[in-house]
């Protein structure tokens, strides 16, 4: 398998694995201006040049756009290897891919969030613990926070606080959300609407910053919904998921 790194003069022309479409769709367009200005940041997208979902996007922690604790690590923010691509080792080359990296610019370990339980958009931990993954730490309802050191020194990065048990002020139905991930450009415009069809309080907040990120009230800040101040998932839904997600509670 042949791989390429996305940069500031490929961006335009390439996809990105997860919306495969053309850069005037919302989701593309919304994800490619998210990594456009994360590339300033140090962040690296490592993708197969087939088309398809094979790659993997890691920052460095200090940039990562959740919250955590874990300077001097590096942060991975997706890593998704699906479909045909699967069973090939792959997945064991972007990983690899990753790690190198991180020791070659000095970095302490590799962090990843993931959950005890199959979540979309999270990685697998039976994977990451065969790699040696170990958990530094939890938060509520079912995160954890895995990481990778790459010496017996190297300090146990964690949750903030903010995150361990996500609660919020407000009433009704709040989505946090990012352009860290394409699809929510495009669903949560359209919960937006069902919402409002439905006659049910709805509010949705775009974390547009890494520091807004890393004080969110969720571990997984790329989409997370909360009722009456509690957190309730962070599956992007859609219309039909989300009317009976508010029938269920409203």
């Amino acid at each position: 398998m042949e791989y390429i790194k996305l940069t500031h003069d490929n961006l335009e022309k390439k996809h990105i694995c997860c919306a495969i479409s053309n850069n005037k769709d919302i989701q593309v367009a919304s994800k490619k201006a998210w990594l456009a200005d994360r590339l300033n940041d140090g962040l690296v997208f490592l993708k197969s040049v087939e088309r398809g979902k094979c790659f993997i996007e890691y920052i460095p922690a200090e940039k990562a756009w959740c919250p955590i604790d874990a300077d001097g690590y590096m942060h991975i923010n997706c890593f998704w290897v699906s479909g045909s691509f699967k069973g090939h080792g792959y997945a064991n080359d972007l990983l690899s891919a990753c790690i190198d990296d991180a020791k070659n610019k000095g970095r302490l370990g590799i962090t990843v969030i993931s959950s005890p339980k199959k979540v979309a958009f999270l990685s697998d931990p039976d994977y990451l613990a065969h790699k040696g993954f170990i958990v530094a730490d939890r938060a509520e309802p079912s995160f954890t926070l895995m990481y990778l050191p790459f010496s017996d020194s190297a300090p146990t990065p964690a949750f903030k606080a903010c995150a361990k048990n996500p609660h919020i002020d407000k009433r009704g139905f709040v989505i946090f959300y990012t352009h860290g991930c394409p699809f929510t450009a495009k669903y949560v415009p359209v919960i937006e609407n069902a919402a409002k069809e439905m006659g049910v309080p709805f509010e949705s907040v775009l974390i547009d910053s890494a520091e807004q990120a890393r004080n969110a009230p969720s571990a997984w800040t790329n989409h997370a919904v909360f009722y009456n101040g509690n957190y309730i998932t962070s599956e992007i839904l859609s219309e039909k998921k989300f009317k009976a997600l508010a029938e269920k509670y409203f």
